[in-house]
């Protein structure tokens, strides 16, 4: 496979939904890439699926893993984490994943300042949310220096109210809808933008996972 989606300069959106599942070298472990480098153990955004059953073997995470589970159980040598959980694995670490009934997640990979060493496993479903204004919830989950990654819920018709930063931003829609000058972001679409250059509005209640500030890393 060659680099792919590697300008963070350019602007992008991926309907996930509408992409093929591509093997991984795990039997049974499925992805769809949305940026990736040309070896195995490179940057990579992707949307990964353990079918009942699969496993990969223990392997390490020189530059760290981060993960959202979208459903499904995924688990490791740490234990269980259902749909919602949000997970940091910080430079260095390892682990043997599996899921015994199957899982979808959303995974990056080698993504992390070298000093950003903080692991843990978030249930979102049991986190607090901030209220904010403009019918806008938000749930911090990790901040270090610039960078910022937290859940957004906004009501239909509102506008998201994105956070200031330099370093671009990234968004993956979970559930409802987004849209802006360029149209319609339904469900599992994925957005990374170099800027805050265009307004995203709810079309319907949406719920969405924001990270900003990163791409200066």
């Amino acid at each position: 496979m060659q680099n792919l989606n590697l300008d963070f300069s350019q602007s992008l959106v991926i309907d996930t939904e509408k992409m093929a599942w591509l093997s991984s070298p795990a039997h049974g472990v499925k992805r769809k890439p949305l940026a990736r480098a040309a070896h195995e153990s490179g940057h990579a955004t992707s949307i990964v699926h353990y079918e009942v059953g699969a496993s990969f073997n223990r392997h390490l995470h020189p530059c760290g893993e981060e993960i959202l589970v979208l459903e499904g159980t995924f688990s490791d040598e740490k234990g269980n984490s259902g749909a919602g959980s949000y997970i940091r694995n910080p430079p260095g670490t390892g682990h043997s994943p599996f899921s015994k009934k199957g899982c979808t997640l959303f995974v990056k990979l080698h993504q992390f300042c070298p000093q950003d060493n903080k692991q843990f496993v978030t249930d979102t479903d049991n986190a607090h949310w901030q209220c904010e204004q403009n019918g806008q919830q938000v749930m911090l989950l990790h901040q270090y220096e610039g960078e910022q990654v937290m859940l957004i819920r906004c009501i239909a018709g509102n506008t998201i109210l994105i956070p200031e930063h330099n370093g671009g931003e990234e968004l993956l829609v979970l559930s409802g809808e987004l849209f802006d000058q360029g149209g319609n972001y339904p469900k599992r679409t994925w957005l990374r933008r170099p800027a805050s250059n265009q307004l995203l509005t709810a079309l319907s209640d949406t719920l969405l996972w924001l990270k900003v500030g990163h791409f200066t890393v």
